[in-house]
């Protein structure tokens, strides 16, 4: 049987699989003691759920926002959806995919025709996200959507919202394009993950079959440059061609692969 010193040596020896963390910030590698991890892996899986809870509970920061976003010289509404507390967008997601009464009524009296794309900023499942990185990410999209002369409605603050919200906002709003900037569920290495989802032709009702989306938006995940630019990219091709969805491939980065042969 081995005496302590051999065991204590054999706990505290480099894993194999160390060299990947390079890699990824999944949870490998994490050593053992005894038959458990480290205490200190432990202690770093019950922070990262911590934080994990903490961005499901947070909240936009709308005066900070709205605030920032001014430079983007866009119309800033704010909306709610029928979920009233977060307890119930939690319980209720159908009420999250619905626009409160007195908001819908306001989006209707700012309807006007021509619009081809409506971003909407929603809290979703981690508003922590979008008071992180929307405005990084706009900051490069909304030069570039102008340049190639995309008519631009206002930008539309979205609380206690599901992505399916972003539908009726653009169907009221009348847009060709809706294009959704949501926080993400939030995992045990990413409490901060951006998502975007776009569609042709918003209107209630449509599945997620009509959408395109691009997640993990973040400086450890899909940087801000490429996300704006794969953003860029599809919304252009879903105007050109009328369509979202499974309809619309993804064939930016083959693209660009072809481009440098």
């Amino acid at each position: 049987m081995p005496d302590l010193p051999e065991l204590a040596a054999a706990n505290s020896a480099p894993d194999p699989w160390a060299s990947l963390n390079s890699f990824t910030a999944a949870r490998i590698a994490l050593g053992r003691s005894g038959t458990s991890v480290p205490l200190r892996e432990a202690l770093a899986f019950k922070l990262a759920h911590a934080h994990a809870r903490d961005a499901v509970y947070s909240v936009l920061d709308n005066a900070q926002l709205m605030n920032e976003l001014l430079e983007l010289q866009l119309p800033l509404v704010q909306v709610h959806s029928r979920a009233a507390t977060r307890q119930e967008y939690l319980q209720r997601p159908d009420l999250g995919r619905q626009l409160a009464e007195d908001s819908r009524a306001q989006l209707m009296g700012q309807a006007a025709g021509g619009r081809d794309l409506v971003v909407v900023l929603a809290d979703g499942l981690s508003a922590t996200a979008v008071n992180s990185h929307v405005l990084p990410l706009l900051r490069l999209l909304v030069p570039a959507l102008r340049q190639a002369s995309f008519q631009l409605g206002p930008l539309v603050l979205a609380e206690q919202a599901r992505v399916a919200l972003g539908d009726e906002v653009g169907h009221l709003l009348q847009a060709r394009l809706v294009l959704v900037l949501i926080g993400e569920r939030p995992g045990l290495s990413a409490p901060d993950s951006l998502g975007a989802y776009f569609t042709h032709g918003p209107q209630p009702g449509l599945t997620d079959e009509a959408r395109n989306c691009v997640s993990n938006i973040r400086p450890e995940g899909l940087g801000y440059e490429a996300a704006a630019a794969k953003l860029f990219f599809l919304l252009a091709e879903a105007r050109r061609r009328q369509l979202s969805g499974v309809r619309l491939k993804d064939d930016f980065g083959l693209l660009a692969e072809g481009s440098k042969s």
